[in-house]
């Protein structure tokens, strides 16, 4: 027989198993604040069009006509979306006269698109509203 505690959250009794190690677990928490912009972060790369300029980024820096012309998107459409990218920090920008050419902004970036890249590449992902997945 399982023995637990329980504690309120949000005035609501939740039962708690192992209360150390859910005690350690919600010490190690990021705060409200982190929380909000990493999850901003997976927002912007769950956007196709945004992810598609981020791989193209993969292999180094591109200007904004040949990124759309990689990702078959307008210029106005890939100038607006990286826009967004380089406000939350995930493109970087270096200007050579008229010209912007845009990277990503760090090692960091490269790893969680990498990471995205290989989990999908060795897991079949099951999609419902898409159908014909039985």
């Amino acid at each position: 027989m399982n023995s637990y505690s329980e504690v309120q959250i949000d005035g609501c009794t939740v039962r708690v198993v192992d209360a150390p190690r859910v005690e350690s677990v919600r010490s190690r928490m990021p705060g409200q604040e982190d929380l909000a912009d990493t999850a901003e972060v997976f927002g912007l790369l769950g956007d196709p069009n945004r992810l598609r300029l981020l791989l193209a980024l993969l292999d180094g820096e591109l200007c904004v006509c040949d990124l759309a012309a990689v990702t078959g998107q307008s210029e106005s459409a890939v100038s607006h979306a990286l826009r967004l990218l380089r406000a939350h920090r995930v493109v970087a920008v270096r200007r050579a006269g008229r010209m912007a050419y845009y990277r990503l902004e760090d090692a960091h970036v490269r790893m969680l698109l990498d990471l995205a890249i290989a989990h999908t590449g060795h897991t079949q992902a099951i999609h419902p509203e898409r159908g014909g997945n039985d």
